[in-house]
């Protein structure tokens, strides 16, 4: 499975990048032929589940994904979020930390291993770049937006 995972370091309360990253409504904003369907109700914790729906037509697929754990940042301590994919297209897992950066600023990491099925491995590296440009594109736009 590809993994890949970035970095940003954004000038925002742990609190408030923690707000931005974890609304999962709002992932389908940013990323391309993207809808997201809550299947739990809110708040989200450990055992949340959503669906995003990418793509067009015939050639769209569900990615359902589970919150496995749930930590909000608290009292200045970073915060971490595992979603589990358990899809029959897409398989893996993401981590999205927040954590004290410096200056006050707050530090993004974001990783992430995946797997689609039924592409040769022999593309993971392709699969990786895609998804770093991606998910890294969304990231950013998630953090600039309140």
């Amino acid at each position: 499975m590809p993994f890949f995972s970035f970095e940003r370091t954004v000038p925002l309360p742990l609190d408030e990048a923690w707000r931005r990253l974890t609304r999962w409504s709002r992932h389908a904003d940013v990323v391309p032929l993207t809808r997201i369907t809550e299947v739990t109700s809110a708040p989200t914790r450990e055992g949340t589940r959503f669906v995003a729906r990418s793509g067009l037509g015939p050639l769209a697929f569900d990615d359902p994904m589970e919150v496995t754990v749930w930590r909000p940042p608290a009292e200045g301590e970073a915060g971490l979020c595992r979603l589990e994919k358990r899809g029959r297209v897409v398989l893996g897992w993401a981590e999205i930390e927040v954590r004290p950066g410096p200056g006050g600023r707050t530090r993004v990491v974001w990783r992430e291993e995946l797997r689609v099925r039924l592409l040769p491995r022999f593309l993971d590296g392709v699969v990786r770049r895609v998804s770093l440009a991606m998910f890294g594109r969304a990231a950013n736009r998630l953090l600039r937006q309140p």
